[in-house]
Formats: structure tokens, sequence, C-alpha cells
């Protein structure tokens, strides 16, 4: 065994513990006092408060609506334009189909950020801003998610079409039938995706929206620890670890099927 390999687990053990620290600190914050959370005083109590006081001060219930209206909003759009673009671009054959497909791809090049301009403003003429619609919408028409699908359409087995266009099936209820099923891991992986990125999103959000009827739980939590508001290391993370604690759950009590399902999605 070379010295690469034997210190190949001590780094990334190294690199995992670097990562997972400021969580680690958030949760011990959290449930400590300011004084003891920053000097690390092991013997100190542990306590409640922290959450009590962060719950308090904030409408953490409407962030939180919020928060679960935009992700399943989001979702639901993703997987309706995703699964008929992904299903076209696999098994249709139309004129330009590549030169159209490059230029889907052609939007993973283009940070969401650079167009946060543009898209307040068709916002603004929509009527969309200060609604859970308008922050979600840039969203739907997802690059990687048409990528993703038209990769898991094109691995069904032809045969399998065939069949069910014998049965007599419409186009749609080909679809429905036989690709979306045989799709069903790709389709949790990228929900996994989609729900952590979007439950996490903050710039576009806090630019759309301008009152708590439509904060998600990241602006919320942005505006709760403002500097202005009184900064408390213990309080703040409290409300740190209240907006990432539906994540986590998630992620545990499912991780066998996370890695599963990224696993079986893996792009052929």
């Amino acid at each position: 065994m070379t010295l690469l390999n034997r210190l190949e687990p001590v780094l990334a053990l190294a690199l995992a513990a670097i990562w997972i620290s400021p969580l680690i600190f958030a949760f011990w914050a959290a449930f400590h006092a300011s004084t003891d959370a920053v000097n690390f005083n092991l013997g100190a109590a542990w306590t409640l408060d922290n959450f009590r006081t962060a719950w308090e001060g904030a409408p953490w219930l409407r962030y939180f609506l919020n928060s679960f209206l935009l992700v399943t909003i989001v979702l639901i759009g993703q997987f309706l334009l995703c699964t008929l673009a992904g299903f076209a671009f696999a098994q249709i054959d139309f004129r330009g189909k590549d030169v159209l497909f490059v230029l889907v791809l052609l939007q993973l090049f283009i940070l969401p950020e650079v167009l946060i301009v543009e898209n307040y403003k068709v916002a603004t003429q929509l009527g969309l801003l200060d609604t859970i619609l308008g922050i979600g919408a840039p969203y739907m028409a997802s690059a990687f998610g048409i990528f993703l699908m038209r990769q898991a359409f094109k691995s069904v087995p032809k045969e399998l079409d065939e069949a069910a266009r014998v049965e007599g099936c419409s186009l749609l209820g080909v679809l429905w039938r036989v690709y979306v099923p045989a799709a069903r891991p790709t389709y949790l992986a990228y929900a996994l995706v989609s729900i952590s990125t979007h439950w996490n999103n903050f710039l576009w959000p806090l630019v759309v929206t301008n009152n708590e009827s439509s904060r998600p739980l990241t602006v919320g939590l942005s505006i709760f620890g403002a500097p202005e508001n009184g900064v408390d290391i213990s309080v703040i993370s409290a409300a740190t670890v209240m907006v990432i604690a539906p994540l986590l759950v998630l992620f545990l009590v499912f991780q066998r099927q996370f890695v599963q399902a990224f696993l079986r999605a893996g792009i052929k």
C-alpha cells in the first residue's frame, strides 16, 4: 500500500471535519448562552431559551409555509416541463432537434444571477413581484433537469415503447405509462437537488420580495440576523438550526434512498 493510499482516508476525514465544522458550531451555539458558545465552555449548561427567543422574533410559520409552497411549485413546474422537453429530445425526431438541445445546454453556463435584472423586469410586467410564483417561475425550465430527463428516457428499452404503442397507447400515454415509471430513480434524485437548492436560495427571493407574506426562510433569516436587529450568536444559530432542520431530517431519514437514487440516476 502506497503512502498516498494510506493518507487518503485521513485526508477525507479531515476534509469532512472542516466541511461540517460550521454546522457543528451552529448546533453548539444554539443550545448554549453566547458567552459559553464563543468560549467553548464544555461544562456549560444546555438550554432551549435561544430557540424560544428566536421563534418569538420573527413569523417563522409564515416563512416555513412560503418555503414549502415555493419548493413545491418549482418542483411541480420542473417535473412537468422537464419531462415533456426531455421526452421530446430523447424519443421524438423533429427538425433542428440537436441545435435546440445545444441551446438548452448553453443555459447551464449562464449563472442565474446574471439574469436577475431581466427576470425582475419580466416579473414586474407580469405582476409577479412579492409572490411565491414570482420567486419560482424563473427556475421551472431547468436545463439540468431537461438534460437529466433526456438521458433517463434514452436508457428506456425501445421494446417497451413499441409494446405500449401496439397496445394502443397515445404518445402521452406511452410517456406516462412507460417512460415516467422507468425514470423514478432519476425523478427522486432530481427532486432532492431541486428541493435543497430552492429551500436555500437567497439572492433572487431577496430581490423580488418586500414583505413577510411572500418571504421564504432564507430571506427571513437574513433579516432576523441583520446587525440593526442586534447580534446574538446563540439566537441566530438557533434560528439557523430551525431553518436547516427539515432538510437535515429529510436526509437522515432517507439517506439510503438518496444514495441509491443518485447511483441509479447516473448519466449514461
